[in-house]
């Protein structure tokens, strides 16, 4: 057996055509994952009555189970929920009309949610109640201290963190191919089987991949050296 260099780049070619789905599929979810995971962090922090623990068997049951079951729960069971409602206020059921697309990226925003809300809540109890009651003392409210004095210094923090998320997401998008969203891995797969040159053709994607990561990497590292200057002595 030997390697067929030139096809790499044939290949790779190729592949990086599937790349907007699989930015789609890593970047909506962490979009809307972020806002699910503030608010189910902030219910939890807060110990809101009625809602903890809700909060708390959504984030155990999400981390709890495999991404790829999220997904195939979502793409089995939400169009059987549609349909039922629908025919229930006696209209047409039209879920099959949804794009498989949407089904997905509800599965992956919900387990982002799940994950980013531990690494927020973890960010916000990082800070010191000293800094909470000096706020407090000088006449902030709870909205005030939460968006000047706590968030700020929670999500700079959090940072690594979400670095880490959002290189897992880029990965786990693969997982769409099974329900038949084309992306990188799932684009690898059909030039692998259609050239026969399975070897390659994930030499290609996995490129694809490390470039990719390289540059979140760099992004975050940037990031974080800008929101975390006043710990250095100020902006520079």
């Amino acid at each position: 057996m030997t390697i067929d260099i030139p096809f790499i780049w044939t290949a790779l070619n190729e592949i990086v055509k599937a790349l907007p789905v699989t930015m789609m599929l890593t970047l909506i979810p962490l979009l809307a994952g972020f806002f699910i995971g503030l608010i189910v962090a902030l219910i939890r922090v807060y110990e809101v009555k009625g809602l903890t623990a809700l909060a708390n068997g959504y984030v155990s049951f999400l981390r709890g189970t495999p991404i790829i079951m999220h997904i195939m729960l979502i793409y089995f069971g939400l169009p059987l929920l549609i349909d039922t409602f629908v025919q229930n206020v006696g209209l047409e059921s039209r879920s099959q009309l949804i794009p498989i697309s949407v089904f997905v990226l509800i599965a992956l925003s919900l387990s982002a949610g799940a994950y980013l809300s531990e690494v927020i809540r973890s960010g916000i109890t990082s800070v010191s109640k000293g800094q909470v009651e000096a706020a407090y003392s000088v006449g902030m409210n709870t909205y005030q201290v939460m968006t000047r004095i706590v968030l700020p210094q929670a999500l700079a923090q959090s940072i690594p963190n979400f670095t880490n998320i959002f290189i897992g997401f880029l990965h786990t998008s693969s997982i769409a191919f099974i329900v038949s969203q084309k992306e990188l891995t799932g684009a690898a797969n059909i030039v692998a089987s259609t050239n026969l040159k399975f070897l390659e053709a994930f030499i290609a994607a996995g490129i694809i991949y490390w470039i990719l990561t390289i540059l979140i990497e760099g992004l975050s590292f940037l990031t974080e050296k800008k929101v975390t200057a006043y710990t250095r002595g100020g902006v520079r």
